[in-house]
């Protein structure tokens, strides 16, 4: 297949399946067809905000397992009662994982923290191939019940942090032979039933999406792919058990290690070949070959019907 535009910049409408209603979605071309560059992440650097736990701590396993370098930035320097995880604890896990590890307190809403983190980043490991903007804040409240410091913390983090933390390491991306920025957040959905109940969430997070919108282009003559990755269904992570609905709600979802794989095929493609797209992440395994997929269930007895489906899908 040629090279799909670098902007999927078409607004579609098709049919959410099942549920027998239409929706005004960007999203990615498909088929898609990943240009692998045929080389390992071996001695890449990948930075990655929020990779303390979850999502991002298993990307930076992945990457480390081929030998990356993997800068961690996350505030959580100290154990939390109900989060797992601090950034050194991370860093044990990315090196027992087959890679280098460098722990970073950095708290991306404020400009000389992560200016600071990028500059010591390239100091240790002498530049950055990839950058996974996985840091978010959600707080799912209708408007009368939001509160303005949720409700500036959830866009300092999501929209404003995406942004400040691709801003200084775009120097540095373009400078590398196959520079990605991925981010995670959805494809924009502008069914009006994902803003009526949380629309301040979905402003921030949705900022996540629109800088992939921008960026893509921004970036594309320097080779730099600016993608999304959001997954099908909910992912068993801190978020999901704390704010979701606790434990009932974690055995009908996924594990993390389902984003993770996904991620690994979009940041080992051909960046000047792979750009502007919001990937779901079991559409980017089936398009790579997957067919069975129980393997990410968190309750192995589970169906695939009984999963839970993500916001914004």
């Amino acid at each position: 297949m040629e090279r799909i535009q670098a902007l999927n910049n078409q607004i579609s409408k098709n049919d959410t399946a099942g549920l027998g209603m239409g929706r005004w979605v960007i999203k990615m071309a498909e088929p898609f067809d990943f240009l692998p560059t045929g080389k390992s992440l071996k001695g890449k650097t990948v930075l990655i905000t929020g990779a303390s736990r979850g999502i991002g701590l298993a990307i930076g396993k992945k990457c480390a397992r081929d030998g990356a370098n993997v800068v961690i930035l996350a505030k959580t320097a100290e154990a939390h009662p109900k989060l797992e995880g601090t950034i050194y604890t991370a860093a044990e896990e990315i090196k027992k994982a087959g890679g280098q590890a460098l722990p970073i307190v950095c708290d991306i809403r404020f400009e000389d923290q992560v200016k600071n983190a990028v500059e010591k980043a390239v100091q240790t490991f002498g530049g950055i191939d990839i950058l996974i903007n996985n840091a978010s804040a959600i707080s799912l409240t209708d408007t009368p019940n939001t509160d303005m410091k949720k409700y500036d913390l959830m866009h300092s983090i999501n929209t404003r942090g995406t942004f400040l933390v691709s801003k200084y390491c775009q120097p540095y991306l373009k400078k590398s032979e196959n520079p990605h920025i991925l981010n995670i957040s959805p494809p924009l959905n502008m069914q009006a039933k994902w803003f009526g109940p949380h629309v301040a969430y979905t402003m921030a997070k949705f900022g996540m999406s629109m800088c992939v919108l921008g960026m893509s282009e921004e970036f594309k003559d320097e080779g730099i792919a600016v993608n999304a990755l959001w997954p099908r269904t909910a992912i068993a992570t801190a978020a999901v058990k704390n704010v979701l609905g606790g434990d009932n709600m974690m055995k009908t979802s996924r594990n993390e290690d389902i984003m993770a794989d996904s991620a690994y095929i979009i940041l080992t493609s051909k960046s000047r070949s792979t750009t502007g797209n919001f990937f779901i992440d079991d559409e980017v395994l089936a398009n790579n070959g997957v067919t069975d997929f129980s393997k990410y269930r968190c309750d192995p007895k589970g169906q695939e019907s009984d999963l839970t489906p993500d916001f914004f899908i």
